[in-house]
């Protein structure tokens, strides 16, 4: 039987996700649209927008917060670009976004000194292989592939090298050890459902003594600088963006800021990210035809939750296309790069009540497809 209760919120898209319960454009402060960046108000809501991100997530003192051009990638790209080469690099990748900078690493910025860490969707690679004299990149939370880093123990405390941390789907849904973290790299459409096209890029003291010491043998586009006569440009991390951001995609961000800080802060948003996947959990338990792409529960991501059918790939579409043509999921297909299945986003902005309707219409589409 097709299902009477469909969820109120049908958005599980892993990017952009889901705007916040109770969102509403016009609660934004649209006094900031039509006015330069550069302008007072401009600057202050930029810098308000990197000074509350550093306060929710509990920042060690000294780690600047800036806004970047081209989001969570051009966030990474930049920080690649100002500060690998020095010494060798450890790449660990077990999904498409992290082979992604390996390809950065490797075929554009044409680094030679480079031991590659992969793994299978699914799968974790062996993080001890980390050498702490070595850079280290990597992403905390693999968004297509549904696997996450469960702790940060392999990385030493008295490292000589950086970490490079992607983590645009696990900030202010994952606890991070920020003191093993010398760059991390976010995007406002993930965790906070926020608008594109704006990247956070988070600095330790010691990232910035690297970019002041270090000077990389490619040019840097302008989008790209950091430094200017060897220092940091310090503007870049108190509202003073490289290029012009949309201040109303900033004013959506402070939005969400404002959201996490009323809800009670980052730790609220991890219990309500860990009761989705619990929801999940429970289903998959007690479901034999759908199981997590990541089968060891300690891997397993709290935010993009990653799912392998016993269907064969061409069903798994017409299942996603049914879902999306009765308006109760769209979106939630794995990515393309991915083994065919789901992937359903559990972050804080989706409700549990929403997946817990969603979860009689993927039992109803999965049998619909397989009587066809």
């Amino acid at each position: 039987m097709k299902p009477s209760v469909k969820p109120n919120n049908p958005n599980f898209s892993s990017g952009p996700c889901s705007k916040r319960p109770g969102y509403d454009i016009n609660q934004l402060d649209l006094s900031l649209l039509g006015r330069s960046h550069r302008s007072d108000v401009g600057e202050k809501a930029l810098q308000l927008a990197c000074t509350k991100t550093a306060e929710l997530l509990g920042l060690p003192e000294g780690y600047r917060v800036g806004v970047v051009p081209a989001s969570d990638t051009g966030a990474m790209e930049m920080a690649m670009w100002n500060l690998l080469g020095e010494r060798p690099v450890d790449v660990f990748s077990w999904e498409s976004f992290g082979q992604g900078w390996v390809t950065d690493i490797t075929k554009q910025l044409n680094l030679r000194d480079v031991n590659i860490f992969s793994a299978d969707y699914g799968e974790l690679p062996d993080m001890q292989q980390a050498n702490p004299e070595h850079d280290q990149v990597f992403t905390w939370n693999g968004t297509t592939s549904g696997v996450k880093l469960p702790d940060a123990d392999w990385i030493a405390d008295d490292r000589a090298g950086l970490t490079l941390c992607d983590a645009t789907s696990a900030v202010f849904a994952m606890q991070l050890p920020w003191h093993k973290l010398d760059v991390i790299t976010f995007s406002w459409q993930k965790v906070l459902g926020g608008e594109g096209g704006h990247g956070m890029l988070i600095l330790s003291p010691k990232a910035v003594a690297r970019l002041e010491s270090f000077s990389p043998s490619i040019p840097l586009p302008k989008i790209f600088r950091l430094t200017q006569n060897g220092k940091l440009i310090e503007g870049i991390f108190q509202g003073s963006t490289i290029n012009t951001p949309s201040m109303l995609c900033v004013a959506d961000y402070l939005d969400a800021l404002a959201w996490v800080e009323q809800l009670g802060g980052v730790s609220k948003l991890i219990e309500k990210s860990q009761a989705n996947l619990a929801v999940l959990t429970e289903f998959v338990a007690a479901t034999p035809w759908i199981e997590f792409l990541a089968s060891d529960a300690a891997i397993r991501s709290n935010t993009s939750v990653c799912f392998k059918l016993d269907l064969a790939e061409a069903q798994v579409k017409q299942m996603i296309r049914l879902l999306a043509e009765e308006q109760v999921a769209f979106d939630i297909g794995s990515y393309k790069a991915a083994p065919a299945g789901l992937r359903i986003w559990a972050g804080a902005t989706v409700e549990q009540a929403d997946l817990s309707a969603l979860l009689p219409w993927l039992e109803w589409a999965y049998n619909t497809v397989r009587e066809q």
